[in-house]
């Protein structure tokens, strides 16, 4: 996984390879080139090992980190993997001269498990779970260092697992991945795993203005591993530039003695279950006091999935052709783009109906009329009840039961958390999680008063402590990241404070209607939160 734009010619290699290689292959094989700066930095950790002898590269790519390697340490002998016939030529081409480097095509997953090594340095695929046979994959794992693994877990965090099973007695290891398994619900078996082993040493989380992983979609962290006895600590630390990893090279040199105590924690404080994002930046929740579980107060879920939205979804133009009957059409928001503003209305639903959008859904329970078993006898015929969720249905054609929510939260953002107060009280697809209060902790009339808190800076501040980051600032909630985040109690609000909280809210819907948005009435009951709960 490397960036595409090698910064000098000294990396030529590399730039060749970007320049006559199609992004279509690129992509086939998860091929995004490590920066220069950080294959040295990776490098020297191994380097700083006192007897570095058998260094594994197990996703070889075009070699950049032999060549770091090598540069210091010219009698090292290197093994490599790569599953790519095209690079794989190409780097066998560059090593050709130098007998102590092997390269192997295979898949190294398969491959190597009877050996170990001295250092281990690598920048594994990126590959979406579902883009890899993760079921044989994770297997393998859990039967060779007997871990259990979530079905999701990432290709590389299980190359990164596997290589710890490989490592000598006093073995290093240098791993470039996505920072996501550390926030995210798979990662909670790999962190298990990162902890029980006790080799790891430090977590370098890359904050840099530019994506390390662009095409990847994904922000990155290094990992740097040992299997030693030196060391109960794990160190984490915020990589904002390259000079910043220049001067944690001082880390690396003085290991395993501490120069900082600065954001370290023994191996029996770490806690796999909870995102580790609050082991290396500020919680934005510790401003606030009297916080509570936001599951006390209501619920996230996933909205609807279809499994075959482009049979499913209609609009009247649809409809008429396949002369489906309006009963059998379930109102639905099918796209986040079709809602506006943070209040959705009947009128705005009417709207998107006159213009023909898609804004239904095939509600085939609802009739057994003639044109809908035609179109359903039209869906088999293009295998849409073979599909992954639609065979998983009986029968295939019946929706989720999920009721219309009436609060919407936007699944993706780059600025901060989008909640819409669904007055319509229609149905919504995965582009929005729903909200469901429980009647319980709040009457009817205050599902208001918390949709009011869901739009305050304060909230969208606090839920953000929960987020799962990727590249360019693109930021992701699944439904349990929103159950899991906490929020301030609003039970503990005195009437009047509600009262003019809600007075607020009140007239900022109005102001959005009238499409003359006042923010200030946002500020101001963000005031009125800050003075009760700081």
């Amino acid at each position: 996984m490397q960036t595409e734009r090698p910064p000098n010619a000294a990396h030529s290699i590399e730039e060749n390879y970007l320049n006559t290689t199609s992004a279509q292959h690129r992509k086939k094989f998860a091929q995004f080139f490590t920066p220069p700066e950080i294959a040295d930095f990776m490098a020297k950790w191994l380097l700083a090992h006192p007897n570095l002898k058998t260094v594994l590269d197990p996703a070889y790519g075009l070699g950049i980190f032999a060549r770091a390697l090598l540069a210091h340490k010219p009698d090292l002998k290197i093994k490599g993997f790569d599953c790519d016939p095209l690079i794989f030529a190409k780097a066998k081409a560059v090593f050709s001269n130098n007998n102590n480097v092997e390269i192997q095509l295979n898949d190294y997953i398969n491959h190597d498990w009877e050996n170990k090594y001295d250092g281990i340095i690598c920048n594994p695929p990126y590959f979406k779970f579902h883009n890899y046979d993760n079921k044989a994959a994770i297997q393998q794992l859990e039967e060779n260092i007997a871990c259990k693994l979530n079905g999701a877990t990432n290709l590389y965090a299980l190359f990164l697992l596997k290589s710890i099973s490989q490592l000598n007695k006093n073995g290093r290891a240098a791993y470039i991945i996505p920072s996501e398994f550390l926030n995210s619900d798979y990662g909670k078996l790999v962190k298990s795993y990162l902890i029980k082993s006790k080799t790891l040493r430090h977590i370098l989380v890359i904050h840099f203005d530019e994506n390390v992983f662009d095409d990847a979609l994904t922000t990155a962290c290094i990992l740097l591993l040992a299997n030693d006895d030196q060391s109960e600590v794990v160190q984490f630390s915020n990589l904002k530039s390259i000079a910043d990893m220049q001067c944690l090279e001082k880390v690396i040199s003085v290991y395993p003695n501490d120069i900082t105590k600065k954001n370290c924690f023994n191996f029996n404080e770490l806690n796999p279950e909870i995102k580790w994002r609050s082991y290396y930046q500020k919680q934005n929740a510790d401003n606030y006091q009297n916080l509570v579980p936001f599951s006390n107060y209501a619920k996230a879920m996933r909205g609807i999935a279809t499994g075959a939205n482009h049979y499913f979804i209609f609009n009247q133009s649809k409809s008429k052709q396949f002369a489906i009957p309006e009963q059998a059409l379930l109102p639905c928001i099918c796209k986040s783009a079709d809602v506006k503003q943070a209040f959705f209305t009947t009128q705005h639903f009417a709207a998107l109906k006159n213009s023909d959008n898609n804004i239904f859904l095939l509600n085939s329970a609802n009739s057994d009329s003639a044109s809908i078993n035609d179109y359903l006898t039209l869906g088999e015929q293009q295998a849409i009840n073979k599909g992954f969720l639609t065979a998983r249905r009986n029968p295939w054609h019946l929706l989720e039961k999920r009721p219309p929510a009436p609060i919407w939260i936007g699944v993706f953002n780059r600025t901060g958390l989008r909640f819409i107060r669904n007055e319509a009280g229609i149905s919504n697809l995965t582009t929005f999680h729903g909200i469901y209060p429980i009647a319980a902790n709040l009457i009817p009339e205050n599902i208001d008063l918390l949709f009011a808190y869901l739009l305050t800076d304060i909230a969208k501040d606090i839920f953000a402590d929960n987020r799962r980051e990727y590249g360019n600032g693109l930021q992701k909630f699944e439904p349990n990241d929103i159950n899991n985040a906490q929020m301030l109690d609003l039970k503990l609000l005195k009437i009047n404070v509600k009262n003019e909280l809600l007075k607020q809210y009140y007239l900022y819907r109005n102001s959005v209607l009238e499409n003359q948005p006042n923010q200030n009435l946002i500020i101001e009951m963000n005031n009125i939160l800050t003075t009760h709960f700081t």
